[in-house]
């Protein structure tokens, strides 16, 4: 509960404590406390068996935690059944920024994208169609 707390933070704490309640009520604050704390907690176990008992057989194995967004995501990249780490490994993502960064380089120098190995011979949307002796292409009406 108090992981992230260092000894002197906790010297502080008490010395705080001593000097705001005094060496006289001190005891009686911390019994109060923790007769607090002990009866939210038992609040809380109360209401999460309340909870798993209206949910049912059925989620037997549910954890509050897992409602947490980092803990459920852990607990599902962790589980394989997807197959999330062969995806991820077939991946590669310098090699596809590469190939892009390839074609567009080349556009830019003046050399058609079409002629760059890495376009693998498909055709080039972003040009015009060439036509023999500027001749237009026939009229559709359909398609205006």
């Amino acid at each position: 509960m108090f992981n992230d707390i260092g000894p002197l933070e906790l010297v502080t704490i008490v010395v705080l404590a001593v000097l705001v309640f005094g060496p006289d009520k001190l005891p009686k604050v911390i019994q109060d406390v923790m007769r607090t704390v002990r009866k939210i907690r038992e609040f809380s176990e109360s209401a999460k068996q309340d909870i798993r008992t209206e949910l049912g057989p059925e989620f037997k194995d549910f954890e509050f935690e897992d409602l947490n967004p980092k803990t459920f995501l852990r607990k599902q990249l962790d589980n394989d059944d997807l197959g999330l780490k062969e995806i991820r490994n077939g991946f590669d993502l310098k090699k596809e920024m590469a190939e892009v960064t390839d074609a567009v380089n080349s556009r830019d120098n003046g050399t058609p994208a079409s002629a760059s190995p890495s376009s693998g011979g498909r055709i080039d949307m972003t040009k015009k169609p060439e036509t023999p002796d500027g001749a237009r292409p026939p009229f559709d009406a359909d398609a205006t």
